[in-house]
Parts: structure tokens; C-alpha cells; sequence
């Protein structure tokens, strides 16, 4: 699931081609500008691991013993479980127990979920049906072998805008891809799968999609969608109105590259690469296929100096925040609690940026209401947490002009400010330093005052905007006598001025 990792394997590039849907419409206001905080809506969580939005702003938390536990934005979190599965859930090792949960589409009529968990007693791999408050009637959907190494299990759950059922799961643990599972098409284990859960087929309780990529390949497993994954802990789709229906995946990292993905609705088939290449470089080349095509991650962060466990989120198609942070996707991390803002621009290229550390610790997962809110649950503070996005005011663009003229016993200084940005200027304070011994006396058009060589002048009350385009003008007396060299450097509002 998520803990730190301390193995490396820096090498040399691998080969690979981009795959994205086309990029879809987004705020304006750049990363660099997005500011995200976090506000406690709950606490009293036992370890929560994923979170899955219902009705009317309500949120399913799912906790690693085995339990649901209901948060509604009224009334708080519940204080008893809607569902104990915990009978049936292998918590030994850290990453083992109750992983990931999603509501069916019916869920309102219904009160069915699909489930992710390790069960007892030696970890399989389980995805099950079950209705709340009825977990001893449970149907046990596919499971898949885990039994070698407590780590690496995958377990996210979702519905994809086509209507069907999405489980991720890890390359079987230890460390390397010791059971060779990333590249194996004949196993399960370090993939996402693609099912039809509307229906049944012969004994299995699911179908096969007929355009699942590798139906009909021998020696692939049918029910894979995306292959070449190490720790697939969290992916989403980007469903909700406004978004293109892309695959965002976050895959935890070995040692030395945490790693963000970004597929089209419909790629099916994309080998995202490990366990020959971990992020953009190759970890083990006797695991490369010479004409194999991997998939290049949208956005990397180094494991152990950025974080060590990267955990996926969601795009925002929230209507609160929907001027700043919409069409953005975020993600965070376990270790560092830093969060990222990623988007893709209309070329199909990525741009990503950290945006800020959150003053929380030990994220385990990201969730939505119905509403496109985000939420965050975190791991034994055993918290919840809603996310906000705020902007900052981008530095504006400037330039100042600076000519002194001998004027009696003393100089007179006339400065001009030009506004060259896009943005009006809304109070002003222009900061220099002196280059000399001259002081500041009387001024007009500003207030002047100076503390060492350090000078401030600010706005006087009838000239504090600026348009774009525009300039005013100030100026003081100064001493000593004769013309003066300009400052070698300008700030505007404390941001450097040209």
C-alpha cells in the first residue's frame, strides 16, 4: 500500500511514446498560483484507507480492519460501521487489509458496493459484492493468489464512464518484482483490470468485455486493461461533467521514482512499463523488450527526497473551486504530505508543479462527494479532511525609469512606474536601495520614507491602480548635491521589477 522504500535503480532512458486523451477545457489561473489547505471534518477513523462518495454530500471510508464507516456533512461521521467485513480481512503487514470500495451504479436503490481486500488467511487478492449491513451476504466476485509477500496489493475500485468495473492490483510484493509479474500478461498481479460486473458468464461471476486488449491473445489473462504497473494504490477517472472520461494512475514507486499516468478513456493495452523502467528510466534492463512500447509517466517525484509513496487523486470538477483549481489534477504523497497540481495542455503535453506541503501527515487517500469535492483521509491521525483552493496574486509585471537632476545643494529624483502586465495594479510600494550616501527628503505623488540605504515609496490615495499599460509618476528631494546613479534594482509589492 504505502510506506517508504529505499532500494535504487537509476539507469538509462527507456524507450516510449505519450499516451492522453484529448486535453480538456480548464480554469485559467496557472499552477503557480493555486494555493490548497485542508480543513478536519472528522476524526475517530481506525487507519482509513480509501474514500467513496455518495448521495447527498455522504462519504464511505473504508478502514483497514474491515469496516465502513458513513460521514455525513450534516451530522458528522457515524459512530457504528455501515459494514464489518473484518471477519474476513488479512491485516497482517502493514499493506494488507480492507483496501478500496465503490458504490454500483444502483447503489442508491441497491446499497451494493464492490470491495477490495487481502483475505484470510494468507492475503488473497479478493473483490467482492455486498450490500451494506449485510456482509454475510457477500459474493466474492475474483481473487488472485498474494500469498508470497504481505506488500505491493493494489486495491483501488471504480466504475469508468463506460460502466465498468476497475480493480488495481500490485506486482505481488517484496521488492523488484521478485515474482517477474509487471511484464507477465499471463498473471493478474501488477495490473488494472476491466470487468463486467452487470452480468455473469458460465461459472465466473463477472464477463469479459469483448474489447478488453488482450481477449482472444494466448497466454494473456482477458480481464487485464493496463499492464506494467509496480503498486497501482490509486487511480481515478475523470467522469464527472466537464471531464474527457481519462484513466489518471498513480504507481507507487521502488526507490527512486514516484510516478503519475494519464490514459485516454479508451487505451486499453498501455504498458506503463515496470518492471523495466521505473518513472522514465530503466530499473532492469533484462526485463526491456527491444520493440516494446512504454508509456511515459505525465508527472514524477523522487522517492525519499519528494516523498515514498505517491498517493493519486482526482481531477477537480467541483462548482466551489471551479475558477481555480477545475480541470486540475491533484495528488499527494504519504511521507511528505505535498501536493501537486497536474493538467494537460492542448497539445497533449503535461505541465505539473508542487504547490504546497499540507500541515498534515501520513495521506492515505483522496476521495469525491457528489458534489466534485475533494476529501482526504490520513493514516493513523485517522482524520478527515475536505480540501480548499485559494489563488495568489501573480507578481506583476513592471518597469521602473530612474533620472536625477542636480537641483540647488541637493539632486531631484523623478521615477516613473510602468505597469507591463496583464493585470491592473491595485495599491502600490516601489522598494530600491541606494547605490551611495544620498537620503530621501520631501516627495510628491508618493510617500516616501527610507531606513539605511533601503528606500519605500507608496501610493498616494488618487494614484494606487495602475491598468495595464499605464504609468504614474513620482519623485523627491535628495541629497548630496549633483545628479545621482540610479539604484541598480527595483521591487514592486517586494517582487523584482525589470
Amino acid at each position: 500500500m504505502f510506506r517508504p522504500r529505499w532500494l535504487a535503480g537509476l539507469a538509462a532512458l527507456a524507450t516510449t511514446v505519450p499516451l492522453a486523451a484529448a486535453a480538456p477545457a480548464h480554469a485559467a489561473v496557472p499552477l503557480d498560483q493555486i494555493t490548497v489547505t485542508t480543513t478536519q471534518v472528522a476524526f475517530g477513523l481506525q487507519r482509513p484507507t480509501a474514500i467513496a462518495g455518495i448521495d447527498s454530500g455522504r462519504l464511505l471510508v473504508t478502514e483497514k480492519l474491515g469496516t465502513v464507516r458513513l460521514y455525513d456533512p450534516t451530522t458528522g461521521l457515524a459512530a457504528d460501521p455501515v459494514l464489518d467485513i473484518g471477519s474476513k480481512v488479512d491485516t497482517s503487514g502493514n499493506e494488507r487489509g480492507l483496501l478500496g470500495i465503490a458504490p454500483a451504479p444502483d447503489f442508491a436503490t441497491t446499497q451494493l458496493v464492490y470491495v477490495a481486500y487481502t483475505a484470510l488467511p494468507d492475503g488473497t487478492l479478493t473483490l467482492s459484492r455486498v450490500r451494506l449491513g449485510d456482509a454475510a451476504g457477500e459474493q466474492v466476485i475474483l481473487t488472485q493468489a498474494h500469498s508470497e509477500f504481505s506488500n505491493h496489493n493494489g486495491g483501488q475500485v471504480a466504475f469508468g464512464g463506460d460502466g465498468y468495473l476497475y480493480w488495481s492490483t500490485g506486482d505481488g510484493g517484496a521488492a523488484d518484482d521478485v515474482l517477474g509479474s509487471g511484464q507477465n500478461l499471463g498473471t493478474l498481479l501488477g495490473k488494472i483490470l476491466r470487468l463486467d460486473v452487470s452480468r455473469t458468464c458460465g461459472a465466473q461471476a463477472y464477463c469479459v468485455p469483448a474489447d478488453n486488449p488482450f481477449v482472444g491473445q494466448a497466454g494473456a489473462r482477458p480481464e487485464i486493461w493496463t499492464w506494467g504497473l509496480r503498486n497501482p494504490w490509486r487511480f481515478s477517472f475523470d467522469t464527472r461533467p466537464g471531464g474527457d472520461g481519462s484513466l489518471w494512475i498513480a504507481d507507487v514507486g521502488q526507490g527512486t521514482w514516484e510516478e503519475v499516468n494519464h490514459l485516454g478513456a479508451a487505451q486499453g493495452g498501455a504498458n506503463m512499463g515496470w518492471s523495466c523502467r521505473e518513472g522514465r528510466v530503466v530499473f532492469n534492463p533484462d526485463r526491456c523488450v527491444a520493440d516494446a512500447t512504454y508509456v511515459d509517466p505525465v508527472h514524477v517525484h523522487q522517492t525519499s527526497v519528494d516523498g515514498c509513496a505517491v498517493i493519486g487523486g482526482f481531477v477537480y470538477r467541483g462548482t466551489q473551486f471551479a475558477d481555480i483549481a477545475g480541470g486540475t489534477y491533484f495528488a499527494t504523497d504519504y511521507c511528505s504530505a505535498s501536493v501537486w497540481g497536474i493538467r494537460e495542455l492542448a497539445d497533449g503535453s503535461h505541465e505539473s508543479r508542487l504547490l504546497t506541503t499540507l500541515d498534515i501527515v501520513q495521506p492515505t487517500s483522496l476521495g469525491v462527494d457528489s458534489s466534485g469535492e475533494i476529501y482526504l483521509v490520513n493514516d493513523l491521525p485517522g482524520q478527515l479532511h475536505k480540501l480548499s483552493f485559494g489563488r495568489v496574486a501573480p507578481p506583476v509585471a513592471c518597469r521602473v525609469t530612474y533620472e536625477t537632476q542636480a537641483w540647488g545643494t541637493g539632486f531631484r529624483a523623478t521615477v516613473r512606474l510602468t505597469n507591463t502586465g496583464t493585470e491592473p495594479v491595485n495599491g502600490w510600494t516601489v522598494g530600491w536601495t541606494f547605490p551611495g550616501t544620498q537620503r530621501a527628503a520631501s516627495a510628491w505623488n508618493a510617500t516616501v520614507t527610507q531606513s539605511g540605504a533601503a528606500v519605500s515609496a507608496k501610493n498616494a490615495a488618487w494614484n494606487a491602480a495602475i491598468a495595464p499599460g499605464a504609468t504614474v509618476e513620482f519623485g523627491f528631494l535628495g541629497t548630496p548635491g549633483g545628479a545621482q546613479p540610479a539604484p541598480a534594482a527595483f521591487t514592486l509589492n517586494g517582487n523584482t521589477c525589470g
